[in-house]
């Protein structure tokens, strides 16, 4: 299992949260998605490696802008 972690702004409530799931969900690969607006931080996880720009564009496609952790 591979995971990919990202900081998320713009996100202030669960209908924000439940817009990046659907979203990030149509990403190839992607197998479970924890995203919190509290913490602004997604954490998509997959069985191969993901593709971190789908899930940068995916979040965009949802109104908001990700960049990824610890890279």
């Amino acid at each position: 299992m591979s995971t990919s972690e990202f900081q998320v702004t713009g996100m202030t409530c669960g209908h924000c949260e439940m817009s990046v799931r659907e979203e990030v969900e149509k990403v190839a690969g992607v197998e479970a998605i924890d995203v919190s607006a509290k913490t602004g931080r997604l954490v998509v996880s997959s069985a191969a490696e993901l593709d971190a720009d789908a899930v940068i564009a995916a979040v965009d496609e949802a109104g908001y802008q990700a960049v990824p952790v610890g890279r």
